[in-house]
């Protein structure tokens, strides 16, 4: 029986012109993440990750603390939905950038929106697949971890893969996706054990590398 690490990205650049861009903090929750899996003796047969910039710098940090050498594997069903896309789907009209409470709080229920209805087929967000394709693109890179190995995969993604892959693997609807979507944090681990027939949920939106009083301010989830 394998061991499936899904990461989430470390923060970003939320509210920037250009959101894929890992901030100064996710960069060292990548890294921090990267010396906890060192310090367990965790090796791992193969890294996934999304094509994403973000993507890739988590990786990079994560790499760099635990003295990692792998080449990843890169898997376009692992990128994270435009949230842009899914917003502009049911509010065209321009928005104010979310720098303030009221306007994060504002933006977050406009996306909860959005994501029911694409998950429900409503709107179609410009640019974007449809939802069954996306849930596709997420079982797949599952499906591919199962098929190929036997051991630990590291997997880096966004925090929608990530809980349609929870989603999936426990049969959820559509609002507790959405749901666990909203609540995952910055580089939290997810793990799966799998066999070649499945994977089983273990643990969600863990963050053991920053369980000490030196990072509580590191827990970030945008």
């Amino acid at each position: 029986m394998g061991t499936l690490y899904l990461v989430r990205h470390g923060q970003a650049s939320f509210g920037a012109d250009d959101y894929d861009q890992l901030s100064a903090l996710g960069r060292r929750q990548s890294v921090r993440l990267g010396e906890y899996l060192r310090g367990k003796g965790l090796t791992f047969d193969a890294v996934l990750t999304g094509t994403l910039r973000r993507h890739a710098q988590t990786w990079d940090g994560i790499a760099e603390g635990a003295a990692l050498d792998l080449k990843p594997v890169l898997w376009p069903g692992l990128n994270e939905y435009d949230s842009h896309a899914v917003i502009a789907a049911v509010h065209p009209l321009p928005l104010e950038k979310p720098d303030s409470p009221e306007l994060y709080r504002h933006h977050f229920r406009l996306l909860r929106d959005g994501l029911a209805q694409w998950m429900a087929g409503v709107v179609s967000p410009k640019g974007m697949p449809d939802y069954v394709d996306f849930v596709r693109g997420v079982t797949s890179a599952l499906d591919h971890v199962r098929q190929t190995y036997t051991g630990n995969v590291l997997m880096v993604s966004s925090g929608g893969p990530i809980a349609t892959a929870v989603g999936h693997i426990l049969g959820t609807p559509a609002e507790t996706t959405i749901e666990l979507n909203m609540r995952i944090r910055n580089s939290a681990l997810t793990e799966f054990a799998f066999t070649p027939k499945r994977h089983m949920l273990l643990t969600y939106n863990t963050l053991p590398h920053l369980d000490h009083a030196d990072y509580k301010d590191w827990v970030s989830y945008a």
